[in-house]
């Protein structure tokens, strides 16, 4: 089930879609992805923004030689964001990123409600401030964290002193107060809004959406993102 955007203010409820498939992983395992990934109905699905996407400054997992760069545009409160980080992403970084075929990046798209703005404001100071390897355990710790209970989506729950108190799980007194210090300037900001704007010039309008070398997504299963991530190598 996918989270999409609406063109309401934060903090409404996106309504959601659902579908069912057969995830192909190795001919052995089967599990649903189309839930999980966000399909837009419009025309900017086939486009290829390939030279719209910039991809310095933006934390990444894998080798920075790896020919191809897979985008995940998410918001930190959303739950089909979870489960695609808990189940696809191990998977993406064991078919590509691990074997050099690619590079997995996170570009923030917060909509859910004021959590969204704030813990997206908050991993970009992380990212600033301790680098991208820091920023991937603040990234997988705040996810594990998310509430079970999607009523949680219309109150404040990732508040500043959560953040804080979370970070200080993986980081030194002296590296929380750096973060700390920076998320109170307007940098921060200023990134997630960049991501932000960006997902809205390329016409992403839910969480999570996935880009392949500038080009969405709009597959169903595993096989189908090995072979756009294949077509990609191969450009």
């Amino acid at each position: 089930m996918a989270q999409k955007k609406k063109n309401t203010k934060k903090g409404t409820k996106p309504p959601t879609s659902s579908s069912k498939f057969v995830f192909w992983i190795i001919g052995l395992i089967a599990i649903s992805i189309i839930g999980f990934i966000f399909l837009a109905n419009n025309d900017k699905s086939a486009d290829n923004a390939k030279n719209e996407i910039d991809y310095a400054n933006q934390p990444f997992l894998g080798e920075e030689s790896a020919p191809v760069s897979i985008v995940e545009f998410g918001d930190y409160k959303c739950p089909n964001c979870k489960k695609f980080t808990d189940n696809v992403v191990p998977l993406i970084v064991k078919e590509f990123v691990d074997t050099g075929k690619a590079k997995f990046y996170y570009f923030h798209y917060p909509f859910i409600n004021v959590d969204s703005d704030r813990t997206a404001k908050f991993s970009e100071a992380v990212f600033h401030e301790l680098g991208n390897d820091k920023f991937w355990e603040f990234h997988d710790l705040i996810y594990k964290k998310q509430p079970e209970d999607t009523r949680y989506e219309k109150v404040d729950v990732f508040t500043e002193k959560f953040l804080t108190e979370t970070l200080t799980e993986i980081a030194n007194e002296d590296e929380v107060k750096k973060v700390v210090t920076y998320f109170d300037t307007k940098a921060p900001e200023d990134a997630w809004k960049s991501d932000e704007a960006l997902g809205r010039k390329l016409g992403v309008q839910g969480t999570p959406t996935i880009f392949v070398n500038g080009k969405r997504f709009d597959g169903q299963t595993m096989e189908d993102l090995n072979k756009l991530v294949e077509e990609a190598a191969n450009e």
